[in-house]
């Protein structure tokens, strides 16, 4: 009787192991299951999400039958417990195991946003404060006030973000993306700077960049950029005036109404190409590393002046006999009030 008694308690405890073997087992395998999900989704993550919360919220949206293994998993593998905040896409065919490697290497949901080439910080302002996937965080409406804003210490801000895509997550912040892209500006300049014609007449990478902003501007057509920067590279080598209509628009602000006049030529100000036999005292626009690099290899040649062709191109020349019948020839059919400069973009 008592050996019968053996067998049975030893069999009933064979049969516990078994089933709790199965259950481990199954715990074990839980990541492999799929989510039950008919469409794809976002599933936010906030700052402070906890594992229990997540196995809620798996039970809520009925994705994951039997969610106390998940728990139980948790407890046995607290590794994967180890969530980053953010917005993650949850897809169709989707496991447990990927979403949760999502989860753990912060692989979230990345918007994008353009800080576009030739755009000055006021275009860029508004253009930030429109995307509403940005949190707002500053005030400034201007190159000044952005300045101090972001802690730059210089007097201006214009031009010293880099005009590029830049990805993000929900949540960051404007401030955050426009010192990004304050860095990334800086970096690209020092590699192009640290890598130039030391006979370039620029005093400072600074410079560069002054010049950048204006073969930004006056650039039609990417393939030009080179010639335009040698027009203006052999015109500083020269001691001759830039005579560019982008510097002298930035100088009016908001009187320049579209149409540039010979008034505006002769007014005094630090932006007026016409007037001072230098660059200008700032950037007139955000550029890309394109323009940057431009205005560091100058492409060779003799071209002192060039002229807008009405299609996005320019007729360059060396003298300015050449160039005044270009003008005559591109221009002066079109605007009778054309005068012998580069045309504005």
């Amino acid at each position: 009787m008592l050996k019968r008694t053996v067998i049975v308690f030893v069999a009933f405890f064979m049969v516990l192991a078994s089933v709790g073997w199965s259950q481990y087992q199954s715990v074990l395998d839980l990541p492999k299951q799929r989510l039950a999900l008919q469409q794809p989704t976002t599933l936010t993550v906030p700052t402070g999400y906890t594992a229990s919360r997540l196995v809620q919220e798996l039970s809520d949206r009925h994705w994951l039958d039997e969610p106390f293994k998940l728990k139980l998993l948790f407890k046995l593998q607290p590794e994967l417990t180890k969530l980053r905040s953010g917005e993650y896409e949850v897809r169709v065919g989707d496991t447990l195991e990927t979403l949760l490697d999502r989860l753990i290497s912060g692989r979230s949901v990345q918007y994008r946003v353009t800080l576009i080439e030739g755009a000055t910080v006021k275009e860029m302002l508004a253009s930030l404060a429109d995307n509403e996937l940005l949190e707002k965080t500053l005030s400034a409406t201007d190159a000044a006030s952005l300045s101090t804003e972001l802690g730059l210490n210089v007097d201006s801000s214009e031009g010293l973000f880099l005009a590029e895509t830049y990805y993000f997550e929900r949540g960051t912040t404007d401030k955050e993306l426009l010192l990004r892209a304050h860095r990334m500006l800086n970096d690209v300049l020092d590699k192009h700077w640290q890598s130039r014609d030391i006979t370039l007449p620029l005093e400072s990478s600074y410079e560069a960049l002054i010049l950048a902003s204006i073969i930004e501007k006056e650039t039609g057509l990417s393939s030009e950029r080179g010639q335009i920067s040698g027009v203006f590279i052999r015109r500083l080598n020269r001691g001759m005036r830039l005579q560019t209509d982008p510097t002298v628009i930035y100088g009016l602000g908001e009187r320049y109404q579209g149409n540039l006049t010979r008034k505006h030529l002769k007014e005094s100000t630090p932006y007026n190409t016409y007037r001072i036999p230098a660059l200008p005292p700032t950037p007139i626009a955000l550029v890309g590393e394109d323009a940057i690099f431009a205005a560091l290899n100058p492409e060779p040649g003799k071209a002192l002046y060039f002229v807008a062709k009405g299609d996005g191109s320019h007729q360059f020349s060396d003298t300015l006999e050449q160039h005044n019948r270009a003008v005559r020839e591109y221009q002066l059919k079109r605007r009778k009030d054309y005068r012998s400069t580069p045309e504005a973009n």
